[in-house]
């Protein structure tokens, strides 16, 4: 419903998309990549949201969900139940695809450079926020990359991972959204990013796949959604 609402309203000129177009899409994404993290609760969350992503969803997307260096990597077989999109674990120098989601492999810090290329750190790089891999570390290096043609996007979880890569992703350009606190299991890490200053919306999961797709498949809509309505920090902006 929010995507039709907005394509209705707010049709605009197709974007030049530099990544978009490499990738040979037919119709360039306004946004390149979509960043998300979560933590505790996030695999119920990512099920969630990337169940509701549409089939022809044009964003990669790169996600750190943390988990125990002794968990296996299964997480990929389980998300792509629920998911249209196909979901892989990520390898090094592999180079993102549209449409594609990649999931940082337990115990290694996933990055993104300016071609598009992952990099993983290996078992030994040192621990961000406590955790390998770290959210902070894949944000920073997508807001890097990207600029203002990233979106990053906070769910569930303890602590605070996430919220200085979301600072360095606002800092870029690019837009950040959060799961409003009130939804989530764990809401350490969206109140953390809501504390930065930096969050445009804060809203459910079926919400923020809404806006998602939205965002990356409407080229304007995160401008004109922004200014319709501002998000206070004490009042996290509902669709």
């Amino acid at each position: 419903a929010l995507y039709a609402d907005v394509h209705r309203r707010y049709t605009p000129p197709m974007m030049e998309a530099p990544l978009s177009r490499s990738l040979g899409l037919a119709r360039p994404a306004a946004f390149d990549v979509v960043a998300i993290g979560a933590s505790l609760g996030g695999v119920e969350a990512l099920r969630t949201v990337l169940g509701l992503l549409p089939a022809d969803f044009p964003a990669s997307i790169v996600i750190v969900q943390h988990r125990s260096r002794k968990h296996q990597s299964y997480l990929h077989f389980l998300l792509n139940r629920t998911s249209t999109l196909p979901i892989v674990e990520a390898t090094a120098s592999a180079r993102l695809q549209h449409g594609c989601v990649y999931l940082a492999p337990p115990n290694q810090h996933l990055r993104v450079n300016h071609n598009g290329q992952l990099i993983l750190s290996g078992p030994d790089a040192p621990h961000v926020n406590f955790t390998r891999p770290a959210v902070d570390v894949l944000f920073t290096s997508v807001a890097e990359a990207f600029g203002q043609r990233a979106i990053g996007v906070i769910l569930t979880g303890m602590q605070r991972d996430g919220a200085t890569g979301i600072e360095r992703i606002k800092d870029r350009g690019g837009r950040v959204l959060v799961q409003d606190p009130r939804t989530a299991r764990a809401p350490g890490m969206p109140h953390a990013a809501l504390s930065t200053g930096c969050v445009d919306f804060a809203l459910s999961l079926p919400e923020l796949a809404a806006a998602l797709t939205a965002f990356v498949m409407v080229p304007g809509a995160a401008e004109l959604l922004r200014s319709k309505s501002p998000l206070r920090p004490e009042s996290p902006l509902m669709f």
